[in-house]
C-alpha cells in the first residue's frame, strides 16, 4: 500500500498533513536503453515470430484440422522403420521412449477395466443370473472361434508348407530358456491365473482375467448388497471410470512418440533384413489373418447384423496400436472407448473386451499353429495328423492371456514344441 493510500484511509492523519508539502507519489526514474540494443531486441522478436512461432503455430492448426491419430502413427512408424535401418545405433537409445508408453498403458488397465466392469454389471441390474449367462455365452464364443482360428492356422502351414527350404539360424539354448518359462501347463495353472491369492498382486502383475473375475464377484456383492451402498459404490466407480477414458485420451497423444521410438528401436536392433529368412512364415501367416477375417468373422458379423464397414473403422486406431507395438495390451483402453462410441453397451463391452484377452486370442493362437508347423517343417520332421491334433490342444490351454505381454507367444510356442517328441 503507498503513502496515498494509507493517507486516504486515515482521515486524521490527511487532515494532519494537509498543510504539509509532502510528496504522496515518488516519481520513477525511467531509464531508456541504448538506441542499438533496442534494435537488435527488435529485430530477434521479429525473426523469432515471423520466421519460427507464427509458421509453427500455422503448421500445428493445419495438422490438427486434417490429421488424426492414425496419421501421426502410421508417420511414425514410417520415420522408426527409417531411423532404425540408417542410424541403428541411436535408434537402439530410443527403447526407453517405447516402454515408457507400454508402461503407461499398464498403468491405465487396472483402474479401467474394474471400475468399468462394476459399472456394467452393477448399473444395469439386480439378477446376478444375468452375469453368468453373459459369462457362459462369452466363454462359450470365444473357445469355438479360437478353435476355428487354430484349425486355419494348421491348414494353411500345411497346403503353402513355409518352412520347407528355410534355414534357421539361432541358439537353441535361448528356445530352452523359453520353454522353461511356460513349463507345467495344466488346468490347475489356469485356474490359479483366474482366481488369484491377492487382487492387488493380480494387479501388480497385470493378470487381466483376475482382475476381471475380482471385478465380477464385487459387482455381484453390490448387487446383492443394499441400495444405499449400491449407489455409492455405483457413484465411486463411474467417476473414476470417466476420469480413466480421460486418462486414455492423454496417454494416446504420446502413442505416436512411443510406438515409432519403439519400433526404430527394434529394426535398430535385429535389422530389416532379418524379415528375409521368415519372409514365406509372414506372408503365409498374413495370408491365413485374411482368409479368417474373410470366412470366419464377417459371417459372424452378417448373421449378428453388425454393420461391416462401421465395425472396422471403429477399430481402426486400436488394430494399427497393436500392430504396430507388437502388444494387444496397448490397444485395450482405445479398443473399450471405441466399442462404446461405436455403441455397445458399456456392461457388454467392460467385461467382453477384457475377457476376449485372455480366452478369444484368435491372431495369437493362429501365428501359434502355424509357427509350430513351421518349425517341424524347417527342421526336416513329418508331423502326423495325431501330432498336430495334440499341439492344437496344447495351444488352446496355453495360449491363454499371451496378448498382454508383448512377444509372449515366444514363450508359449517354444514350451509347445519341447513337449513334442522328435520324430
Amino acid at each position: 500500500m503507498n503513502i496515498k493510500a494509507w493517507l486516504k484511509n486515515n482521515p486524521k492523519l490527511r487532515a494532519w498533513t494537509q498543510g504539509l508539502d509532502i510528496p504522496l507519489d515518488t516519481p520513477k526514474e525511467n531509464k531508456e536503453y541504448p538506441k542499438f540494443a533496442t534494435k537488435i531486441g527488435n529485430s530477434i522478436s521479429y525473426v523469432l515470430n515471423k520466421l519460427i512461432w507464427t509458421p509453427f503455430i500455422q503448421t500445428w492448426r493445419f495438422f490438427s484440422r486434417y490429421t488424426n491419430l492414425t496419421f501421426w502413427i502410421v508417420f511414425s512408424m514410417i520415420i522408426g522403420v527409417l531411423l532404425g535401418h540408417f542410424a541403428p545405433d541411436a535408434a537402439v537409445q530410443l527403447k526407453p521412449l517405447g516402454n515408457a508408453f507400454l508402461n503407461m498403458i499398464t498403468t491405465i488397465e487396472t483402474p479401467l477395466i474394474f471400475s468399468t466392469l462394476v459399472v456394467g454389471i452393477a448399473g444395469h441390474g439386480d439378477d446376478v443370473g444375468k452375469v453368468g449367462r453373459l459369462a457362459v455365452k462369452t466363454i462359450i464364443y470365444f473357445e469355438v472361434v479360437t478353435t476355428f482360428a487354430l484349425a486355419v492356422g494348421l491348414v494353411m502351414a500345411n497346403l503353402l508348407k513355409p518352412g520347407n527350404g528355410v534355414i534357421l539360424v539361432g541358439d537353441a539354448s535361448i528356445g530352452d530358456a523359453f520353454a522353461e518359462k511356460e513349463s507345467g501347463i495344466s488346468w490347475e495353472t489356469e485356474l490359479n491365473m483366474i482366481v488369484p491369492k491377492n487382487f492387488f498382486m493380480a494387479a501388480y502383475n497385470n493378470q487381466i482375467l483376475a482382475i476381471v473375475f475380482c471385478a465380477a464377484m464385487f459387482s455381484c456383492a453390490m448387487i446383492l448388497a443394499d441400495k444405499e451402498t449400491k449407489r455409492t459404490m455405483l457413484q465411486i466407480n463411474h467417476a473414476l471410470s470417466m476420469v480413466m477414458f480421460k486418462f486414455v485420451g492423454l496417454v494416446m497423444n504420446y502413442a505416436p512418440i512411443g510406438i515409432g521410438a519403439g519400433l526404430a528401436a527394434t529394426v535398430g536392433t535385429s535389422g530389416i533384413d532379418v524379415l528375409k529368412n521368415l519372409g514365406r512364415l509372414i506372408g503365409s501367416l498374413y495370408a491365413a489373418l485374411a482368409i479368417f477375417v474373410i470366412f470366419i468373422l464377417i459371417p459372424i458379423m452378417l448373421m449378428a447384423k453388425i454393420p461391416i464397414l462401421g465395425f472396422f473403422k471403429a477399430i481402426g486406431q486400436p488394430w494399427l496400436i497393436a500392430f504396430s507395438s507388437a502388444s494387444s495390451e496397448s490397444a485395450l483402453p482405445k479398443a473399450m472407448e471405441r466399442m462404446s462410441e461405436f455403441g455397445c453397451p458399456n456392461s457388454l463391452v467392460a467385461f467382453v473386451i477384457p475377457c476376449g484377452y485372455s480366452f478369444n486370442l484368435d491372431g495369437s493362437t493362429l501365428y501359434l499353429a502355424l509357427a509350430s508347423v513351421f518349425a517341424a517343417q524347417a527342421g526336416n520332421l513329418n508331423l502326423s495328423i495325431a501330432t498336430q491334433l495334440s499341439i492344437m490342444g496344447t495351444l488352446i490351454l496355453s495360449s491363454k492371456g499371451v496378448a498382454a505381454i508383448p512377444r509372449a507367444s515366444l514363450i508359449v510356442l517354444a514350451a509347445t514344441l519341447s513337449q513334442k517328441p522328435s520324430q
